[in-house]
């Protein structure tokens, strides 16, 4: 009976250490003191820990598991779509910003399409087309902040583009839905339709003519796709179609370093790049944010989600109204950025009831994701794009990868700061982010066109508001904006139902998705303590992808 008693009472004491160990999110964090590197493909995140193992910088990781991406992916990034980044360098504790987001063809103007009939840009196809800025965004890169020789990054994505890979589960899913990019393009169903269907789950893709472009990359560098034999098969390519891609228009392309915006939020100080991209209306959302404190009832509660949703269509009011390439237009980011501006624009809330049909104010005068750390505590937050599914939906003959469609966003309204032009950057969804406060250094984006900046809102305030660590604010439900605005809102079933039925009351028209919706983004982020000098990554399981740590030296 004594006994008996006793281990009654031993496994009654462990019962609140079993119950200590209860959390809310589903992974743990990769912590280390050696290097990170989180992307949305496990191979991808592999081949970027392996570069950092063998000397590479945070760049050098970033490149290698940006071009695995690009043949892991096909359907969201790859050599014809566009890149931005931002670097932290640990040492000196000083940021950077690359925008090499392509230019319009010379000879793509509003005239030319009108002459054809159109009254609006182009979803899809030729007259969709941007000079790719992805390859010439990597080489900057390099050549500043590269330890590697050039060559060695990509033996990866070669590797797997020769040998093939199994589909994973959430590309197959979009490789199902995409389908019918290729209608019109032969050449797209050849390449990415083997026996004319999408490959199945775990089947096996190769894809041997974007082996040989980037093959003739990592053999010629950057002029390669530029200048020479990758050049000549996008403009053939072009030109087949009636495109007005020209070759200055390729050779004469050059990356822009930028100086990183940025805004406070309760003493964290967050960054995002400069437009012609959306970070703007990230950093606003997050201003007016501010105004009130965080509900303490919780970041999925009636309150702290009715003031997110209409501090989202206030922030993106004014970002439809004012963004566009700042080289053509006057755009307003200090104005639209003071915390006096967010005062005005928090004023317009009614907290009980919804707003329909938010207007701009008056200031003052599909995509991947990756984040990489290495040993010193360089930051790496890159996002890359071919914009829509398969971008153009038109492949380039003979090299294995699409053309974006990054020009759709151009506007033929004459009015527009974001009008059509000669070598003018269309208005651009993809921003990477950084926020940083004392010893903490967080790299982070989540990708999804109109969702970044609101996703990027909502993780700053899971960190910040609500104390949680970069996995744990990667994997909360979240919200993201309908196609169809107004009220429209996309929410994950996580949210409660009590929770979703008050919302509904106030006016919010909500699509109620699945727990975990790829609607809502696909996320990484990495964390370096350079006090401790210790390293944290997260993926989200939006996605395919994972966090993989730097093996150690052997």
């Amino acid at each position: 009976m004594r006994i008996s008693l006793l281990l009654a009472f031993l496994i009654l004491s462990l019962v609140p250490v079993m119950f200590a160990q209860a959390r809310s999110h589903a992974r743990s964090m990769v912590i280390t003191h050696y290097g990170i590197v989180a992307t949305s493909h496990v191979q991808a995140s592999v081949a970027g820990a392996q570069v950092l193992a063998r000397g590479g910088s945070a760049v050098d990781a970033a490149i290698a598991a940006n071009a695995v991406l690009g043949v892991t992916e096909p359907m969201m990034n790859g050599m014809g779509g566009d890149l931005f980044a931002i670097y932290w360098e640990a040492k000196t504790g000083r940021l950077y910003g690359l925008n090499s987001s392509g230019w319009a063809p010379q000879g793509l103007t509003v005239e030319h399409l009108k002459a054809k009939g159109a009254t609006s840009m182009p979803p899809f196809g030729i007259d969709s087309v941007t000079v790719p800025g992805a390859v010439a965004g990597w080489n900057a890169l390099h050549e500043r902040f590269g330890r590697l020789p050039w060559k060695d990054l990509f033996q990866s994505a070669i590797f797997y583009a020769e040998q093939g890979y199994p589909v994973p589960e959430i590309i197959h899913g979009y490789w199902e839905d995409a389908a019918d990019s290729f209608a019109h393009d032969p050449e797209g169903r050849r390449v990415f339709l083997p026996n004319g269907e999408p490959p199945a789950l775990g089947q096996i893709f190769q894809n041997p003519d974007v082996a040989k472009a980037l093959r003739l990359v990592a053999q010629n560098g950057a002029s390669a796709f530029y200048k020479g034999e990758v050049a000549r098969a996008i403009l053939s390519t072009s030109q087949a179609l009636g495109g007005t891609m020209s070759a200055d228009d390729l050779a004469q392309f050059s990356p822009e370093w930028v100086e990183p915006i940025s805004t406070t939020y309760r003493g964290w100080t967050v960054y995002e790049l400069p437009p012609n991209g959306q970070g703007m209306a990230a950093l606003e959302m997050l201003n007016i944010m501010e105004t009130s404190p965080p509900s303490p009832d919780g970041p999925l509660s009636v309150a702290e989600l009715h003031k997110k949703i209409e501090a989202m269509k206030l922030a993106y009011a004014d970002l439809e109204r004012y963004n566009a390439d700042p080289r053509f237009a006057k755009v307003p980011v200090k104005g639209l950025l003071s915390k006096e501006y967010a005062k005005e624009r928090a004023n317009l809330i009614d907290p009980n009831k919804a707003n329909c049909g938010a207007a701009y104010g008056t200031p003052a005068s599909d995509t991947t994701y990756l984040s990489v750390v290495d040993r010193e505590g360089n930051i790496v937050s890159l996002i890359q794009s071919n914009y829509e599914a398969f971008g153009s939906g038109i492949t380039v003959r003979g090299m294995g990868f699409v053309l974006q469609d990054r020009g759709a966003l151009f506007s033929l309204d004459p009015v527009s700061p974001n009008v059509l032009a000669p070598r003018k950057r269309p208005f651009h969804t993809i921003i990477p982010a950084f926020m940083e406060k004392g010893y903490e250094h967080i790299g982070f984006g989540i990708m999804g066109g109109a969702n970044q900046p609101l996703a990027h809102a909502q993780f700053v305030s899971n960190v910040v508001d609500y104390g949680m660590n970069i996995q744990a604010a990667l994997e909360n439900a979240r919200f993201t904006v309908s196609p169809d605005r107004g009220c429209n809102i996309v929410i994950e079933s996580r949210v409660g139902p009590a929770v979703r039925e008050k919302l509904s009351a106030m006016g919010h028209k909500l699509d109620v998705q699945k727990e975990y919706s790829t609607r809502m983004g696909r996320g990484q982020a990495v964390l370096h303590d350079s006090k401790a000098k210790v390293k944290y990554g997260a993926s989200d399981p939006r996605a395919d992808g994972s966090a993989e740590p730097e093996p150690p030296p052997m």
